[in-house]
């Protein structure tokens, strides 16, 4: 613990002793006249207490009985208490002397303890056990309470960072996937690769401006497809046809941020671009309950034989479904890709259907 550390917890300390000084000091004070005896009194008290508290921590600390070990415990905090008890009627006197509101001979009277023990002493040592009530209670806290915030702090803490890590492996992955389609133009058409270069650097401003966010309405996302859209669209002319069926309702639903454009990507790339004929990508989204389901559909060349989604070595896919996973954890997410009957592939997620209200409002105004 650093010195400022240590500096602020005495004086947070003694602020705390002499709030309660003057608290039980209050009933003298508008009962008499000699206030100020009354409140120096009352501080010395409590100001002594104060002074002994890091001594009765400490033997807390240094018994050798385990949490289990209750019996033990107490018998020895009851003798830890007596003796306290007993040393607080002269660590009292001391200060009181201090104070100026009594004699450093008391120190030295024989009788000093035992006219304590005639009046105060089972108030003290009351006080004493109120001491140690309050550091086990604490105990327990910062050992069971707090050490669970804490441990859900760092578990939400990894769980950001490994959601971050998947979604900096997504981005340069679809950015080399861009690249490889605008390069592909460049000599055969140059004015179609400006084109193309254009909505890509739409695409760079969108993700670095939610590179913060896991999460964007459902709206945002599909503004962000339509730039690569727009690219996939220059490329394959008529040969691509791209159908959206997305319901009003969830405009703003949350979703992952970045998490349609593999998909629809894939599809592309795996199933319309190894058609000799065009093809057709669908996406829908809408309500079912309470929560969101969104499929994208593709009439490509389907799934290979034996295709399973545990085995591909596809980024885009697995990327998507372990961050969908990370934000939708303990099976409240379904994610699925499967053939369709008619031919090509369907991928189907479902999610909790959460409106962002922020966002919508917002776009209202």
């Amino acid at each position: 613990m650093s010195a400022i550390q240590t500096t602020g917890r005495i004086l947070l300390a003694a602020l705390l002793w002499t709030a309660i000084g003057w608290i039980f000091a209050l009933p003298g004070l508008s009962a008499g006249d000699d206030w100020h005896r009354e409140l120096l009194g009352s501080l010395a008290q409590w100001w002594s207490w104060g002074l002994l508290t890091p001594f009765i921590l400490a033997a807390d600390r240094l018994l050798p009985f385990s949490g289990k070990q209750l019996r033990q415990r107490f018998v020895a905090h009851l003798i830890a208490s007596l003796l306290f008890t007993s040393a607080y009627v002269y660590v009292s006197a001391a200060v009181r002397a201090a104070m100026g509101i009594g004699a450093w001979s008391r120190l030295l009277d024989t009788a000093l303890l035992p006219s304590a023990l005639r009046g105060m002493f089972l108030w003290s040592w009351q006080v004493y056990w109120l001491i140690l009530g309050g550091w086990l209670v604490y105990q327990y806290y910062d050992r069971y309470v707090s050490g669970e915030l804490r441990m859900e702090r760092l578990e939400r803490r990894f769980s950001e960072a490994r959601l971050n890590a998947l979604r900096m492996q997504l981005d340069p992955h679809f950015l080399f996937n861009a690249l490889n389609t605008i390069s592909s133009q460049v000599e055969r058409d140059p004015k179609l690769a400006r084109r193309m270069i254009g909505h890509l650097g739409d695409l760079l401003r969108l993700s670095l401006e939610s590179k913060d966010r896991q999460e964007v309405p459902l709206a945002e996302e599909m503004a962000f497809l339509d730039h690569y859209l727009a690219i996939q669209k220059i490329r394959f002319g008529d040969q691509l046809n791209i159908e959206r069926h997305i319901a009003a309702e969830v405009k703003y639903a949350s979703v992952p941020c970045l998490f349609i454009q593999p998909l629809v990507e894939n599809a592309i790339r795996h199933g319309i671009s190894r058609r000799a004929a065009f093809g057709t990508v669908t996406i829908s989204a809408q309500r079912v309950e309470n929560r969101l389901e969104i499929r994208v559909l593709d009439d490509g060349v389907g799934l290979p034989a034996g295709w399973a989604l545990e085995t591909s070595s596809g980024l885009g896919l697995s990327l998507t479904r372990e961050r969908i996973a990370g934000l939708h954890p303990n099976g409240s997410s379904h994610f699925a890709v499967r053939p369709r009957a008619g031919g090509g592939t369907e991928v189907e997620i479902s999610l909790p259907l959460r409106l962002m209200e922020g966002d919508r409002n917002g776009s209202a105004a």
